[in-house]
């Protein structure tokens, strides 16, 4: 017998063998199962659970305040009435002492696919009913873009939620110009889950159909054997300049659509003068553009003209926007989608994500499923989340975040359920420090990630084989029906539980859990959405109990083919976009008033500060791609099978060029040492010529493991954000910048290595309570 469940990755059947061992099988539908199923059995039940709450004997022993003893110090075991009572005291501590503003709601929403057990919804409807608390806006994924399309198409939801579907590319486009490639490693994962995977299908399709794709990246393997490619090694960091080359040989020779720009954007002709060198005196030409690309400029000319003379989808990866200047490529590509006519035209124009998230392009119906509503949040505090160092660091400092200025407030606790900041930031050196401020730190958390290891408490929460829930994802097929695989780990308590028991002690437990358990609760919402949906006309759920025993409930198709801005295109002045001018904002009057050097009012070529070819590179010559692994999710099943298969050395795989190692006498499999002014980190050598030279690739995930006594830090096992810089992608965004860092290699030759320590939990010492004291009697 098998128990039907979901995750990220996409539905799946666990079994239970003699033994207790468990084995997963993929969802009958599924036509390409994701590889990291093979990942979820090993992490179950790894050594790194955390079994019991745990507290900082620094912290038991001393009480609140900042330290800088997090991270190194062991953790006391208590029970759970002690640990909540703890954080409760805390709490309330905090909310008289300093206003429920400085608690800040740590949460990321990757823990599960359930949509009741959803850690980060969870812990904010509690901190809401609590009274409030400074909470996060945006993503490390897509911080940038979020910000930037509203100011040029109108949304950013049309965008990445409404894309062209690939069925419409398969059988019209003729060309695609991938910039970031179409990464087959990142379709396996959506939010939610996916219960058929089926980008992986469509590739195929469009290899069978013989559409082109131009692969502009320095990575060969951003897009999978199959389709004719035309391979583009670009420098990282370089795209907007070979896109604004590209723009200015449409414009020079004639080959743009002036009707289509006159009608449906605005600025163009203030572009066009950047383009040509009205502004500042320099033709944004391929010959300008060859030697920052590191591209042959017949090339780049050659290339603009396949694309007017076909159907040509220009699509960007979220990976360049998490860079420095990062709206610029985003801005760049729409600019050159529209100087050539096609956006809306059924398989050309724009595309943002494919290869990004296994939902775009993706032709599963768009339905909203059950949540948990979180309430409202009585404090209007927030950050963009990738600032999270900064407001620890800096409290009252002010910042710009779109055309606002806000100011950071003094965070003294902060509670973290649901996220990994310790894999997400930058800079991990820095954010050990800004982690050292806050009098108080608590996570929920199943294992004893970095992110554990620098609380003060550490309250064991559950997986979602060890719980009850509904499954599904953005455009999935199916609403699953998450049922119970095994038995809570340990002393493991699901975030519901221990939030209420916090609620309990803190005097709102009736309004947090409206006096349901948590089946009465899957039971509520689920309801409560068959019947919104049945209203709509959009289908007819089964009762609870028939899903229940089912296992899964197939959702309603809907139309399958999509051509983004098919309608505007069609009648822009009927169907105007929600931007001031209602057309495509080429140039944004909102956006230049801003005065933001490091984001004009158009698309432009800003030279980062960490570049292959510029000064700094003088001192660290390689440049290093900080990718999503192919192995895990984040860093979440980094202890699963696949993640460790795939090591090198024991740590995680460094790829570089076979010049580049030979260079440094490197050889493969050899352990190296990665590091730049920010910090080290140790990694297994990998040599492949599918990468550019002088770009090495270094994905992210492998659990923080720093050396005791090193500053800057030493990673163990490989995690390239020590290497990465915390800086944002401008003041409009405040957008995360983790992919691309300056570095050096050399061989490790400096003795036995450093172990790596994170596959085993942290010193643990029991709880002794104090002795009781005695009266004395005469």
């Amino acid at each position: 017998m098998t128990t039907p469940t979901t995750s990220h990755w996409g539905a799946f059947r666990v079994r239970t063998r003699p033994g207790g061992a468990l084995t997963v099988e993929p969802h009958p539908a599924d036509p390409s199962p994701s590889p990291l199923l093979a990942g979820v059995p090993g992490s179950l039940r790894h050594p790194t659970r955390v079994a019991r709450p745990a507290v900082r004997a620094g912290w038991l022993e001393h009480g609140p305040g900042p330290s800088a003893r997090r991270g190194d110090e062991p953790f006391v075991e208590v029970d759970w009435d002690t640990a909540l009572d703890l954080v409760a005291a805390e709490l309330a501590r905090v909310r008289a002492e300093h206003g429920p503003q400085a608690v800040f709601g740590g949460s990321y929403g990757w823990a599960s696919a359930g949509r009741f057990h959803h850690a980060q919804s969870q812990l904010h409807r509690f901190l809401a009913q609590f009274g409030g608390y400074t909470g996060s806006r945006n993503s490390y994924s897509l911080g940038t873009s979020l910000v930037l399309l509203p100011h040029v198409v109108g949304d950013a939801e049309t965008v990445l939620r409404a894309s062209t579907s690939w069925p419409v590319i398969t059988r019209h486009t003729r060309l695609i110009v991938a910039f970031g490639g179409i990464p087959a490693k990142n379709v396996h994962v959506t939010p939610g889950g996916v219960t058929r995977h089926g980008t992986p299908g469509h590739l195929a399709e469009l290899a069978a159909a013989g559409v082109e794709v131009a692969l502009v990246s320095p990575l060969r393997d951003d897009l999978p054997d199959g389709p004719a490619t035309d391979w583009h090694p670009v420098a990282p960091g370089t795209d907007t300049a070979l896109m604004l080359a590209l723009t200015h040989t449409l414009l020079t020779e004639g080959l743009h659509d002036r009707a289509f720009l006159d009608r449906c954007t605005t600025g163009w002709d203030t572009l066009a003068a950047y383009l040509d060198g009205s502004t500042d005196g320099t033709p944004k030409s391929a010959d300008w553009a060859a030697p920052i690309c590191g591209l042959d400029a017949d090339r780049i000319r050659t290339l603009a003209r396949r694309m007017a003379a076909t159907r040509t989808l220009v699509t960007v990866t979220w990976s360049l926007q998490r860079a420095r200047y990062g709206e610029q490529p985003v801005w760049a590509a729409i600019a050159l989608a529209a100087a050539l006519g096609q956006i809306g035209l059924p398989g050309g124009g724009f595309g943002h994500g494919y290869g990004s998230m296994g939902d775009v392009g993706d032709t599963g119906p768009a339905l909203r499923l059950p949540f948990l509503p979180q309430g409202p949040n009585p404090v209007d505090e927030f950050i963009p989340c990738a600032r999270i160092a900064d407001l620890l660091l800096h409290p009252g400092e002010t910042y710009d975040y779109d055309g606002t200025r806000r100011t950071y407030p003094d965070i003294r606790l902060v509670h973290w359920a649901g996220g990994n900041p310790f894999h997400h930031h930058q800079d991990l050196g820095r954010l050990r420090r800004a982690f050292a401020r806050p009098d108080t730190v608590v996570v929920h958390e199943p294992h004893w990630t970095a992110t554990a290891r620098h609380a003060d408490i550490v309250l064991p929460v559950t997986t979602a084989l060890e719980r009850e829930d509904l499954g599904g994802g953005r455009r999935d097929t199916h609403l699953i029906a998450m049922h119970r695989a095994v038995a809570p780990f340990g002393e493991a308590r699901d975030d519901h539980a221990v939030l209420a028991g916090l609620a309990e002690r803190l005097g709102f437990a009736e309004e947090f859990t409206e006096g349901r358990s948590p089946r009465e609760w899957l039971e509520h919402l689920y309801g409560g959405w068959a019947d919104s949906l049945r209203a709509e006309g959009a289908g007819d759920p089964p009762p609870f109990a028939e899903l229940w025993a089912a296992g899964e409930w197939q959702l309603p198709e809907q139309a399958q083919e999509r051509t983004l801005f098919e309608a505007f295109r069609a009648d822009p002045a009927g169907h105007p976009l929600a931007t001031p001018s209602g057309r495509i904002e080429l140039h944004s009057a909102t956006v230049a008033a801003l005065g933001l050097p490091d984001c004009p009012g158009h698309p432009t070529w800003l030279d980062p500060p960490e570049r292959l070819g510029t000064r700094a590179a003088e001192r660290h010559p390689l440049l290093l791609v900080a990718n999503q692994p192919a192995t895990r999710l984040h860093s979440q099943l980094d202890v699963g099978a696949p993640s460790l298969a795939d090591k090198v050395a024991d740590r995680e795989a460094v790829e570089l060029h076979p010049a580049d190692a030979a260079a440094r006498s490197i050889a493969d499999g050899d352990l190296v040492r990665v590091f730049n002014d920010r910090g080290a980190c140790l990694a297994g050598a990998r040599l492949t010529d599918r990468l550019r030279p002088g770009v090495v690739r270094l994905p992210t995930g492998a659990w923080f493991d720093p050396v005791p006594g090193t500053e800057p830090p030493l990673c163990a096992h490989g995690n390239p954000n020590v290497l990465t810089a915390d800086e944002p992608s401008s003041r409009l965004s405040q957008g995360c910048t983790g992919q691309h860092a300056l570095v050096e290699i050399e061989r490790w030759a400096d003795g036995e290595p450093p172990p790596v320590t994170v596959r085993h939990a942290p010193v643990l010492l029991p709880h002794r309570p104090p002795p009781p004291v005695l009266e004395n009697t005469p």
